[in-house]
């Protein structure tokens, strides 16, 4: 299963913008931004969730690449991504089908104050961590305090917005906010929980394989060698298995994580039956490569699980803080000189649709033409200085599929000129005669985008470019990417039906200059901070559509990103005895990141 997708996804999933306008400052069950959750107190499972599913079985994933710790909250370290899900639990859980609603996971009732100044949790009782000891007001504290000062940067940026926090009787703890925020209720309740005293004495931001977690999750890390597997183990006294929440979710006894050099071996480890299900990505492997004999037996089952979430942007972004991507018209020409449907068919055999923006595929996204209405009116004063295409309209070139590509790379030379750039011998210089060239940064075993940007680089010839490509380990990847040491490099994005303030962290000015952050572009827009701000502080639902509309405009004609394709599905491959349920949720590929809903029955 490829980390990059499930990371995708979960950004997918976003934050919340705008709680009900429903006075609810009384303990509830759970939360909904839009009038109330769509199960009712004492439902009895989760709709997407088999309360009859059987406990056993395993199930063995595979990963490209390697690891070196088994924090998952600090910036330092490759840790398996998965541990970050299966061995932590936050106060409150998402249901994946409904995209504004959270109900009481660790926490048995929640109360926030309407107008967003405040929220007060109260922990179940029977709450207990793997080792058995209970979760504490202080271990909830603590988590709070560690993870918003010197944990990854995921947690820091809403840590700045909590003025306060205190216990609230025996069970409870109570934030307050420096300045109202409606979101900050939903964003606290997702916060993982950590058993305090395990870190006693311990550097928590360079633990790397210190530390074995203890966890209140429904599974334990029993076996470990690192770079090469992690395996846990489902707890048998987990405290949670009886709440609704949770019925009919995390059945599976043992779920191995096994790691591969690249792309390659993984797949071969899924025919050999090293792994029994694995994710796949590329429309032409898809359709090809699935005729092994084990699955010619029907022993692998090929399933399709569609969604209803954006698209998100995926594709290859470029570093605006490098002056060789700074002016627009250089970043358009790199989008030109990108032959999207000759790839596409190269690579897909032409199945995949294109990225358009970065909220395709929903209600979200900017809509065809100029823009009208609200979205013109939060745009207006911005106007002067919005790039071409914010306000008239934005399109993707589309090619003749040809390899040749002489539209775009005639437009591509076009702007290059612009942009002071010409052509001489036969490459591309500037006024000075310098070489315009620029590095791309890949991560080892990523096989496709290999693919992909070598046919881009013949491409980039043909005007006058010679881009440098490294391939770098997981390792030095991370950290490269991390100090924002690339012009250009691989880029996922996932994107939700519930953004908030999520987005300062992808594309906020702050996050531009801190190292760590998901800003790889270098974004920083007057345009964007104000169509954030605006987006969290909508008083209607058609504000908040607007608001995103008009920033979707913003970020897709701001030309960070060389789109390429998306998946309206998930695919996976898997052993027969793998089953998932047959309701599927609004976020229906979440089933395709296990083991979560699935389960083990021997066929």
């Amino acid at each position: 299963m490829r980390a990059d997708c499930f990371i995708r996804f979960l950004a997918s999933l976003g934050a919340f913008a705008i709680l009900t306008t429903t006075a609810w400052a009384e303990p509830r069950y759970g939360i909904a931004m839009y009038g109330e959750p769509a199960l009712p107190p004492g439902f009895e499972h989760l709709p997407y969730a088999n309360p009859d599913a059987p406990i056993g079985g395993r199930i063995v994933t595979g990963e490209v690449g390697s690891y070196d710790s088994l924090n998952p909250h600090s910036r330092v370290g490759n840790v398996p991504w998965q541990l970050r899900f299966l061995a932590y639990e936050s106060l409150m859980g998402r249901s994946y089908d409904e995209p504004f609603t959270l109900y009481g996971l660790l926490a048995e009732s929640v109360e926030a104050d309407p107008d967003g100044a405040w929220v007060e949790f109260h922990l179940r009782p029977e709450a207990r961590f793997s080792d058995g000891s209970p979760v504490t007001v202080e271990d909830v504290i603590w988590s709070y305090e560690t993870l918003g000062t010197i944990g990854h940067p995921r947690y820091l940026n809403a840590w700045t917005n909590v003025a306060t926090i205190e216990p609230a009787g025996a069970r409870g703890v109570r934030l307050r906010f420096v300045e109202p925020n409606r979101e900050m209720a939903l964003i606290m309740g997702m916060r993982p929980i950590l058993q305090a005293a395990q870190w006693d004495g311990v550097d928590f931001a360079n633990s790397g394989m210190e530390v074995v977690p203890i966890t209140s999750a429904p599974y334990v890390i029993t076996d470990y060698q690192a770079g090469r597997y992690v395996s846990l183990t489902r707890n048998p006294d987990y405290w949670g298995a009886d709440l609704p929440f949770r019925r009919g979710t995390n059945v599976i006894d043992e779920v191995r994580l096994e790691f591969f050099g690249d792309a390659t071996a993984m797949f071969e480890a899924f025919s050999s039956g090293l792994i029994n299900t694995i994710r796949e990505t590329n429309a032409a492997n898809w359709e090809q490569n699935y005729d092994f004999p084990r699955a010619q037996s029907g022993e692998i089952v090929k399933s399709i699980i569609p969604h209803q979430r954006p698209t998100g942007m995926t594709g290859f972004v470029m570093n605006t803080r490098n002056r060789v991507f700074e002016d627009w018209r250089v970043r358009q020409a790199m989008i030109e000189a990108f032959n999207f449907e000759f790839i596409n068919q190269a690579v897909n055999g032409g199945t995949e649709p294109r990225i358009t923006s970065y909220f395709a595929n929903s209600t979200l996204g900017m809509e065809p033409g100029p823009a009208t209405g609200l979205v013109a009116d939060l745009l207006a004063p911005f106007a002067d200085d919005l790039l071409p295409g914010a306000m008239e309209g934005y399109q993707m070139p589309v090619s003749d599929g040809s390899e040749a590509n002489r539209s775009g790379t005639r437009t591509a030379l076009r702007l290059m000129e612009e942009a002071g750039y010409t052509v001489e011998n036969g490459v591309m210089v500037d006024a000075d005669g310098e070489p315009f060239s620029f590095e791309i940064l890949l991560q080892q075993g990523s096989s496709e985008n290999q693919s992909i940007i070598n046919i881009y680089a013949e491409a980039l010839n043909r005007i006058g470019i010679t881009p440098a490509i490294s391939i770098v380990d997981s390792a030095q990847y991370r950290e490269r990417t991390d100090a924002f040491d690339f012009d250009m490099t691989y880029f996922q994005r996932g994107l939700s039906l519930s953004p908030g303030n999520e987005q300062r962290l992808y594309w906020g000015c702050e996050m531009a200059e801190t190292e760590g952050s998901r800003n790889l572009m270098g974004a920083c827009d007057p345009a964007i901070e104000a169509m954030i701000d605006r987006m969290l502080t909508s008083d209607s639902l058609e504000e908040y559509q607007a608001a995103i509309r008009a920033m979707d405009r913003v970020l897709t004609s701001g030309r960070y990103v060389v789109p390429i394709w998306f998946l309206p599905y998930a695919r996976i491959a898997h052993v027969r005895d793998l089953h998932y349920p047959d309701h599927l949720p609004i976020y229906g590929d979440f089933l395709g990141f296990q083991p979560d809903v699935w389960w083990y029955a021997d066929e």
